[in-house]
């Protein structure tokens, strides 16, 4: 057999061979899987949430300078991240999905990826005369970086960037080790213009990336049902 059989438990080859319609998808799973030590439930949840498209994705909002500095973040950094476990009600702010993401960090970092590791919440970081706070801070292992998160309740500003590359400026003057790489930075928003976020990263020199975030995960028999719906709608008005 296949030496890559052997890299997940039986349990999760029947919810890989079950839930994805490819070869290719089949395989990623299992890699994924060993790799992020994803138990049978979390390889689960990684399944429906479409962690294959997701990490595999080249048209991912990243900086010229993150993709400079870590040409492998293409395959260790998701831009999109479904956090349907808040629980979040229609009207909510930066506060809620903060203190939400806190109380659900096991939830979370399989969002991300068991790569990550917490550092802080609201960590502060002496600019000028002034401390500013970074709403999550985590270290990356395989990067070997520090990542800074900035949590927002709308959606994309080219602002964002800028506050951010402080941020990033701050920790790798005051904070990084001499064995770290430079740290980069993550704003975590619920939808983004992508010509926008294009635009405003080209000239940033800062390794930054732009992530989505969802609040509920659309059923795939209600994006079926759409599709059908959709189709139909075409061929009756050809």
């Amino acid at each position: 057999m296949p030496r890559i059989l052997a890299l997940a438990t039986f349990t999760s080859h029947i919810e890989i061979m079950n839930r994805c319609k490819s070869y290719d998808e089949r395989v990623f799973y299992m890699l994924y899987a060993a790799r992020q030590r994803l138990n049978t439930e979390e390889l689960r949840r990684c399944i429906v949430n479409q962690t294959y498209s997701t990490l595999l994705d080249k048209d991912k909002m990243l900086s010229p300078q993150l993709l400079k500095d870590y040409p492998s973040s293409e395959y260790l950094l998701k831009d999109k991240a479904v956090v349907d476990f808040l629980g979040l009600p229609a009207k909510y702010n930066e506060h809620h999905l903060h203190k939400g993401l806190l109380e659900h960090m096991k939830e979370f970092f399989l969002e991300l990826g068991k790569d990550f590791l917490f550092v802080d919440s609201e960590y502060g970081v002496q600019v000028g005369g002034s401390t500013k706070r970074i709403d999550l801070l985590f270290y990356h292992r395989a990067l070997q970086c520090l990542v800074a998160i900035e949590l927002k309740a709308v959606d994309f500003q080219p602002e964002f960037v800028g506050k951010m590359d402080m941020y990033l400026e701050a920790l790798d003057r005051d904070v990084k080790r001499d064995n770290e790489n430079p740290s980069i930075g993550i704003i975590l928003c619920p939808s983004a213009d992508r010509s926008m976020v294009e635009y405003t990263l080209s000239r940033s020199l800062s390794p930054t990336m732009v992530a989505e975030y969802q609040r509920k995960l659309i059923p795939q028999e209600v994006m079926r049902r759409s599709l059908e719906e959709y189709c139909s709608f075409i061929k009756n008005n050809q």
